[in-house]
């Protein structure tokens, strides 16, 4: 009788023994686990911040081409670092381009107007045109650089300024491309904003046009804003400036 209850302590002592060691094998897991949990968010943040909240399939303006849409976001290495790119098609255009994700602020990429700022658009158009007296070639200049500003007024303001009703002398080349070239930009970002057609938009677009005040009796002045010129002397002006203009090209 007395070696089997010598066994039974010495059983027990045995299994208490092993158990404080079960405990601390399992700390050392959990403190590992805990760590590499945070990663995937700080990575997340990093990724919606050089988007700026641009994604796949959305419509979007791009200063130098007009409207476009993001097909997809992809990943290309370039002289061994990896960069994420928007790959936007420009469907007019027959065009695909590619843009940095860091680099959209820089370039001027933009959302589509909200439908306020396409109603104010669409109310310049209905002001008096206001063309300055200086050469051709300037105004141009001018007219080039808010078609691709990418701004939706601006561009509304060359609409307005280079229109020609049926009752008005015919436009001369240039100013016939740069008119159509500010027509294409509007009518296609508001068909997209409006879920219309571009056919629709360029009607809407002239309906408006139709409404400002009648054409080719006056024309601004440049900094005193005279009044008084005679707008038929301007668009004489802008013929010959425009002519001057070819021959230096040709």
């Amino acid at each position: 009788m007395p070696p089997k209850k010598t066994v039974a302590k010495a059983a027990s002592k045995t299994v208490a023994s092993k158990a404080p060691a079960k405990t601390a094998a399992k700390a050392p897991v959990k403190s590992v686990a805990a760590k590499p949990a945070a990663a995937p968010k700080i990575e997340e943040k990093k990724v919606v911040t050089q988007r700026q909240g641009f994604k796949a399939n959305e419509f979007v303006v791009y200063p130098a081409h007009g409207v476009g849409q993001i097909l997809s976001i992809e990943e290309q290495e370039i002289a061994g670092a990896r960069l994420e790119l928007f790959v936007i098609n420009f469907i007019k255009d027959k065009m695909t381009l590619r843009v940095p994700t860091a680099k959209v602020a820089n370039v001027g990429m933009r959302k589509l107007s909200e439908p306020v700022l396409v109603k104010k658009a669409l109310e310049t158009l209905k002001g008096r045109a206001r063309v300055k007296r200086t050469m051709w070639s300037r105004r141009a200049q001018e007219y080039e650089a808010k078609i691709n500003s990418g701004d939706i007024v601006a561009i509304a303001e060359v609409v307005r300024d280079l229109y020609r009703s049926e009752s008005q002398p015919e436009q001369s080349y240039s100013e016939r491309q740069l008119y159509e070239a500010a027509l294409d930009r509007l009518s296609r970002e508001i068909a997209v904003v409006q879920h219309s057609t571009e056919t629709e938009a360029v009607k809407e677009i002239e309906s408006q046009l139709a409404k400002s005040p009648r054409r080719g009796v006056k024309t601004e002045g440049s900094a005193e804003g005279d009044a008084d010129a005679d707008g038929d002397m301007d668009e004489a002006d802008a013929d010959g400036d425009d002519t001057t203009v070819a021959d230096e090209a040709a």
